[in-house]
């Protein structure tokens, strides 16, 4: 792709998930026609639970600044993709839709999952093969998490599900929640995650995929965790230091049941890692990617 081409800016699109569901997606330089020999492989982006495509935003244009034809998903139920009508929100309907996202691609892909997107990713990685999914970068997330981290996230988003008064308001709580990330000084950007109606904020995901069914895969560590091992293809992992969702025990673990994946430690980050330092983050996948 010629350098003039490269999109700084992304555009809006669409695509089908699994059980008729329509997902939407930001997409950088879309590339036109089937892939020649040895071109780079698309950067498929899964945000983690109760965020969205947008907090991929900055990365998306970093690899898009380098030729790279990038695209930044809402999972079903988040952001404005479809919400499941029978709230189904399990690891293996996430993957249903990415690999149905893959196919729509139509080129080999590499697979960055923060959280959700991380273990989405895991399964998704080894369902389609390393000849669909060539790389995996895994975002603050293994299969063997702790379950005290996990459970503040949920915590922090059943407190809100009845919304704000006020951005402020809303604003004011994910400062309590993120202590160790600068306060920004507008709440203009808190309009990518909520939604405004009945003069209340809300955040942009459906309250239904907090309850998830006993089966949700999410809880199947096992699985997950034999499907990492079991994947051939080259992994990073990246771990916000102040991470209380994977801890450095839970890094050792992974890396010695998956010896040949990387890892990366981002000093001043936590769980939210992309968001939390971005420069950093970028580049570890830049340089990962290559």
């Amino acid at each position: 792709m010629p350098v003039s081409s490269f999109r700084s800016e992304s555009t809006t699109t669409t695509f089908r998930g699994a059980d008729g569901l329509t997902l939407v997606g930001d997409e950088w330089n879309r590339p036109s026609g089937a892939p020649a020999a040895g071109s780079d492989p698309s950067i498929l982006m899964l945000h983690g639970g109760g965020q969205n495509r947008f907090s991929w935003k900055k990365t998306g244009q970093v690899l898009a600044s380098r030729g790279l034809h990038v695209v930044a998903l809402d999972s079903r139920g988040h952001g404005d993709s479809d919400r499941s009508p029978d709230a189904r929100y399990t690891v293996e309907a996430l993957c249903e839709d990415t690999l149905a996202v893959i196919e729509q691609i139509g080129r080999p892909v590499v697979l960055i999952g923060a959280s959700m997107g991380g273990m989405t990713g895991i399964l998704a990685a080894r369902r389609a093969g390393p000849e669909r999914v060539v790389r995996l970068i895994l975002v603050d997330v293994v299969p063997r998490y702790e379950k005290d981290g996990s459970a503040r996230i949920r915590d922090f988003m059943f407190s809100h599900v009845h919304g704000f008064e006020s951005l402020e308001q809303a604003a004011d709580a994910v400062a309590a929640y993120l202590p160790h990330r600068p306060r920004p000084s507008s709440t203009e950007g808190l309009k990518k995650n909520l939604r405004h109606r009945g003069g209340r904020w809300y955040w942009h995901w459906d309250p239904a995929f907090l309850t998830p069914p006993d089966e949700d895969a999410f809880v199947r560590v096992e699985a997950l965790e034999q499907a990492a091992i079991e994947l051939t293809i080259p992994i990073l992992l990246i771990r916000g230091k102040l991470s209380d969702v994977v801890s450095e025990k839970a890094v050792e673990d992974f890396l010695a049941k998956v010896p040949g994946a990387e890892f990366v430690e981002l000093p001043g980050a936590g769980h939210t890692a992309a968001g939390d330092d971005n420069d950093a983050f970028s580049e570890a996948v830049v340089r990962f990617v290559g």
